[in-house]
């Protein structure tokens, strides 16, 4: 019997001792690998990442609208750690036309031996995902993530811009986070981004969510802005075109929309060429809408009136190169009031001569077509008036309709918006928390009033872009188009309409619209003139503007 009790004690402390030596070699030898495991589980499971903020529209009343927002989606990921040397060749094969990733690259991902975290396929779609579950392999997982979502598709594109995830060197600061590439998401992103979680030895410190962004940009009239500019393009079969609502007095953009567009769901389907937004990254020649600006340095530097008359030849010579009326029209004895109604090129380059060529270009900086505006987007550029800075008469004689000299969309309309908010120029808003900022004074309000009745006289003697009962201040151009291979001018064209409303009441938007290249190379008042008229009455009717003009 004695030796049975021994037996069992025996074993009891036999079992103990076993039970000691595993669990001292869980706790010590084995605690790297367990929290290797956590560790990659963690980061597959974007648990450490945070939750990027979200953007909105706005209503008409200032109410937000979801239109940017997070959503979970299937991602691919690999555990290189857990993955056999001798597997990583047959596993690139297998993987390769499932994650769209190159056997090369699959390759080094999977031979980072040390590695707990790759991803493969982000937003995988379910057929990857199924076939993924089919092949089973080892250290191939399928997770979710979170990703964008644009609710409103296409909508407001250049924008928003896109995410899609951070190399290799961005890591080391975002994580696994998503990073904005252009229009907002990128101009914002560490705002929306927020900070990621991480690893304190064996401690885990908390993600830090993104917050979120409101824009000015009103959903409707966004929307309509952007039917209006589609079907402008389509009629007249363009290569682009932009459109811009601004509000004078504050500076805020209300839409701007940009075509070519793309679905920045699914960016990887559109080309590089469309992600850049034109409104603010291109420059062009915007022709005779530069004439409103060619008048209010004149009219405002006191060196011509609207009664200022001279006596027109049907064209001028500079350098000897002439410039000519369009028709080669001879309009005899005008004043400049008749040059912006019949916009008479040989009238606005004698306005320029009158006002000096100092104090013409001094205007054309004032008026900010010369500087970056500071919008809160990425990647502004700034007009081009190198033929100006130790210009000859031939150079100021063109810039004076708007031709030799290059301009950005948003500095132009900016421009039209100061000589509607009574001669103050604004920075251009994006964000809803951004507040009004002057830039500086660059008319008077005379100057401005004068200015506004002879704009509103050119829409009336033109009636293109009139509506009923309502004043309305505006100005057409059409612009050749450089020939930048051979020197001088295509055939082809930009038409521009720059204009707003109402003018009795507060002036509350300011209007362009930019078609490039419409086949037949029409004038803007057959093509972008109609256009402002279809946008400006939907602008009426939809914020109930009382007519000022009974």
């Amino acid at each position: 019997m004695r030796w049975r009790y021994f037996l069992i004690i025996f074993g009891f402390f036999a079992s103990f001792a076993v039970l000691t030596v595993n669990l001292y070699y869980l706790q010590f030898k084995k605690t790297d690998y367990f929290f290797a495991k956590v560790k990659s589980q963690y980061l597959a499971s974007g648990i450490l990442e945070p939750s990027r903020g979200n953007i909105y529209f706005i209503d008409k009343n200032n109410n937000r609208i979801l239109a940017v927002l997070n959503k979970d989606y299937d991602a691919i990921f690999a555990v290189p750690k857990e993955i056999k040397q001798t597997d990583i060749k047959i596993y690139s094969e297998k993987l390769s036309p499932i994650v769209n990733i190159s056997i090369e690259d699959l390759e080094k991902k999977l031979s980072k031996k040390n590695d707990q975290y790759e991803l493969l396929a982000f937003k995988a779609i379910d057929d990857q995902s199924q076939k993924i579950r089919d092949l089973n392999f080892k250290g191939i997982y399928i997770g979710k993530q979170e990703a964008r979502f644009y609710s409103f598709g296409k909508l407001a594109s250049h924008l928003f811009g896109f995410v899609s995830p951070a190399n290799e060197s961005e890591s080391l600061k975002y994580g696994n986070a998503q990073i904005g590439r252009y229009g907002t998401e990128f101009y914002f992103n560490d705002y929306l981004a927020g900070e990621s979680g991480s690893f304190e030895g064996d401690k885990i410190i908390e993600p830090k969510n993104g917050d979120d962004l409101t824009l000015t940009i009103e959903r409707n009239l966004q929307a309509r802005t952007e039917e209006i500019l589609k079907k402008l393009i389509g009629d007249w079969q363009a290569e682009a075109g932009t459109i811009i609502v601004q509000e004078p007095a504050t500076g805020k953009i209300l839409a701007m929309a940009n075509f070519p567009d793309f679905d920045p769901n699914d960016y990887s389907k559109s080309d590089l060429k469309n992600f850049p937004n034109q409104a603010i990254q291109g420059v062009y020649e915007f022709g005779s809408v530069l004439k409103i600006i060619t008048m209010a340095a004149g009219l405002d530097s006191g060196k011509i009136t609207p009664e200022t008359t001279y006596i027109d030849k049907g064209s001028v010579t500079f350098n000897n190169k002439t410039i000519k009326n369009w028709g080669d029209k001879i309009y005899g004895k005008i004043n400049m009031a008749d040059v912006l109604e019949y916009s008479v090129n040989t009238g606005s380059v004698f306005a320029e001569i009158e006002t000096s060529h100092k104090i013409f270009l001094d205007y054309l900086n004032k008026f900010g077509l010369n500087e970056l505006t500071n919008i809160s987007l990425p990647g502004e550029v700034k007009g081009n008036m190198k033929n100006l800075k130790n210009g000859s008469d031939i150079h100021f004689a063109t810039a004076s309709f708007g031709q030799g000299i290059s301009i950005t969309s948003i500095a132009l309309i900016n421009a039209f918006s100061a000589i509607a908010n009574n001669g103050v120029l604004m920075k251009p808003l994006i964000s809803a928390d951004e507040k009004p900022e002057v830039v500086r004074r660059v008319i008077s309000p005379k100057t401005a009033e004068t200015l506004i009745k002879m704009m509103v006289s050119v829409v009336e003697k033109n009636k293109v872009a009139e509506i009923s009962n309502y004043s309305i201040a505006g100005k057409s151009g059409t612009a050749y188009i450089p020939d930048f291979k051979s020197g001088g001018y295509t055939d082809e064209v930009i038409n521009t309409y720059v204009g707003f409303l109402p003018i009795k009441n507060q002036r509350k938007f300011t209007i362009l619209i930019k078609l490039d290249k419409p086949v037949g190379a029409p004038f803007a008042n057959s093509t972008v003139a109609p256009a402002f008229k279809e946008l400006a009455e939907f602008i009426v009717n939809y914020y109930n503007i009382a007519p000022d003009n009974l």
